[in-house]
């Protein structure tokens, strides 16, 4: 029988092992971004750029080409943005459209696109609706099908994956009121009743929760006789007694996401239905995110794109003392950036998408480090957008068309990709993210020197074992091809991209000193350094960007496809880039982190109190964090599936 679960109470300590036993240990295959962290620029991992088998270009172009057509033809955005959801004829015909199985098998009855493919599509619709690309990738991305895809037996594939691919949405539980990045204090608990689990708990941002009619839940099972118990994922029917979606929430943007809170109160499931053995489940999460990431980074480039054509076509008739507002420096700097920052943002999407369909190397960082970066630039593409268009930028499409002017939801795409920087990691856990992978490598030979539970004898062996990496790599440091005047000569052309690749070399060694500098003068206090590991970890992927612009510039050229015009983009990328990257450099040791500290003790202790006076608060009432006591229900369900 099911027992009253209780909040979990854990150091943080605790919650650092629960997360680490989450990660992949192993590096099985090699990695680019983590070999670009440990100061070894390997572009032959990426050099020349990976291509799509003929078939798969194929198959991807001919579904591409009927799904613009129901972009453009069957889908209203502003419909979508006025009534603050989406119709169910549009989720109806993208389900008979096959858009719901892009990354299924097609033996499942899925339309089986690459990577590169089901990213191409959600560009595209994202473009139309975010909030429908958002629907699209919570399905498929995190939702069922990629963790059965990953870890599911044949029987819960044969099952499920047909569903998933024609009829059914799914959704991904993993959030709670009070449990966010710390999954550690998770409450939700599935406990073993013969041979079912009966499941209690309360799930909060449940994207596609409204409409799901399968969900991925997290929830932990108590240690037993029959099993080690621990975070656990289920496929739950979310028309099963017991589920209650209780609210949908609205937002800032994305108003068409279907995203609620949902309640299971003694709900029953099948033990059939545990993806993995008990325990697996952060770890099914973390993997199925290591390429699920990367729809958010596809969405982003298609903003990018979509911010470009904006500005090219506003810019043009839009005059200002004599010429258009273009050819007036302020405003060129903003295109230039726009156009060189979306050419990035393909390249990055495409290569790291690419690289997950080959399976050649381990892409959780190049994934992680798209999403960060897509996410980020995009937020400000958006806004350079903005600022663009001046005050028809701030006014709403609605706005504009009823005064007779062009309906631009400029100020639309800068609340929609708002999420983003929050959605499927943060960019403050992005960062720790990627920089506990970037130190794996000197934690796996000097962690045990820095651990205070170690034994002497244990810090001894690590002490030796450090030092006779540390005597192999750091020499590799000092010099490499970066300094070599005609290294990576074959990106020299009528704009010379081999410059920027020797600028990357060179850098990437600078970070691997900078990184071991610190690790040898904070030691154990490094993990407390978040504003440090963050600006190394941007450094990481301006580093990455800057590679993956090039290759892809000389890719387009081998092809004959726009390779001068790619050139110049990458080219202008990379100027702009770097002087990014040398700011980033100068603020990891100039920095005010230790005044921002003793400035949050004050705001935390009430020193600055007086400070707020003078203004009223407009917040409503109640708790900062509502009340996810488990027990039955007494909210209404709103849940709605599409049928």
């Amino acid at each position: 029988m099911s027992a009253t679960p209780q909040k979990p109470t854990v150091t943080e300590r605790e919650a650092r092992q629960v997360a680490e036993a989450a990660r992949e240990q192993d590096w099985r295959k090699p990695s680019f971004a983590k070999e670009l962290f440990l100061g070894r620029f390997r572009l032959d991992l990426i050099h020349p750029h990976p291509l799509p088998a003929a078939e798969d270009t194929l198959r991807g172009e001919e579904f591409l080409a009927k799904l613009r057509d129901f972009c453009e033809t069957k889908i209203d955005s502003a419909r979508i943005e006025r009534e603050a959801r989406i119709p169910d004829e549009t989720i109806t015909g993208l389900k008979e459209l096959g858009a719901l199985g892009m990354k299924i098998d097609t033996k499942y009855g899925g339309l089986g696109l690459t990577q590169v493919y089901y990213n191409k599509a959600l560009a595209l619709v994202g473009s139309v609706n975010p909030a429908l690309g958002a629907l699209l990738s919570a399905h498929q991305s995190i939702g069922v099908p990629q963790p059965l895809k990953l870890f599911g037996t044949q029987e819960q594939r044969d099952t499920f994956l047909p569903r998933c691919a024609r009829t059914d949405i799914s959704a991904f539980l993993l959030t709670e009121p009070d449990v966010g990045s710390d999954p550690a204090r998770l409450a939700t608990t599935a406990v073993r009743d013969g041979d079912d689990y009966i499941l209690d708990g309360v799930k909060l941002w449940t994207t596609n929760g409204v409409v799901a009619d399968l969900l991925v839940v997290m929830a932990r099972v108590p240690k037993s006789e029959e099993g080690k118990g621990g975070i656990t994922a289920f496929v739950v029917e979310a028309a099963s007694e017991g589920v209650t979606v209780e609210n949908r929430n609205a937002f800032m943007g994305l108003r068409g996401l279907e995203n609620g809170v949902t309640r299971f109160h003694r709900v029953r499931v099948p033990a059939a239905n545990r993806i993995g053995p008990e325990g697996a489940g952060l770890k099914i999460a973390l993997t199925t995110l290591n390429t699920g990431r990367l729809s958010l980074p596809a969405m982003c480039a298609g903003a990018g794109k979509w911010c470009l054509k904006i500005a090219r076509e506003w810019t043009s008739v839009r005059e200002q003392w004599g010429k258009p507002v273009a050819f007036h420096e302020a405003v060129g700097s903003k295109i230039s950036f726009i156009a060189a920052t979306t050419f990035a943002l393909e390249a990055v999407l495409d290569l790291s998408s690419q690289m997950a369909d080959e399976n050649r190397n381990d892409i959780r960082i190049e994934a992680a480090l798209a999403k960060l970066y897509g996410s980020e630039m995009a937020c400000l593409m958006a806004d350079e957008l903005v600022q663009i268009r001046g005050g028809r930028g701030f006014e709403t499409a609605a706005s504009l068309a009823a005064r007779g002017e062009r309906a631009v939801p400029a100020e639309q795409v800068l609340r929609d990709l708002r999420i983003n920087r929050i959605f499927e990691g943060s960019t403050e856990i992005m960062h720790l993210l990627i920089a506990r992978e970037a130190v794996d490598a000197h934690l796996s030979v000097a962690g045990d020197l820095i651990d205070p539970d170690k034994s002497l004898s244990e810090k001894a062996k690590a002490g030796a074992n450090a030092g006779v990496f540390y005597a192999k790599w750091l020499p590799k440091l000092v010099a490499g091809a970066g300094q070599l005047p005609r290294s990576y000569g074959e990106f020299h052309h009528d704009v010379d991209l081999s410059t920027h690749l020797r600028y990357v070399e060179r850098n990437a060694r600078k970070l691997a000193r900078s990184t071991f500098y610190a690790m040898s003068r904070w030691q154990g206090r490094m993990e407390t350094k978040q504003g440090f590991l963050g600006r190394i970890v941007d450094i990481g992927a301006e580093l990455f960007a800057m590679s993956a612009a090039c290759v892809r510039a000389e890719l387009l050229r081998t092809q004959g496809d726009h390779g001068r015009e790619a050139y110049q983009l990458a080219d202008a990328f990379c100027r702009q880039s770097r002087i990014r990257v040398e700011e980033l450099f100068g603020r990891l040791w100039n920095n005010t982190d230790d005044v921002d500290r003793k400035v949050v003790k004050g705001v935390l202790s009430g020193t600055y109190t007086w400070l707020e006076e003078g203004v009223l608060d407009p917040s409503g009432d109640g708790p900062w964090i509502a009340d996810a006591t488990p027990g039955a229900s007494t909210r209404e369900n709103v849940h709605r599936p599409i049928r």
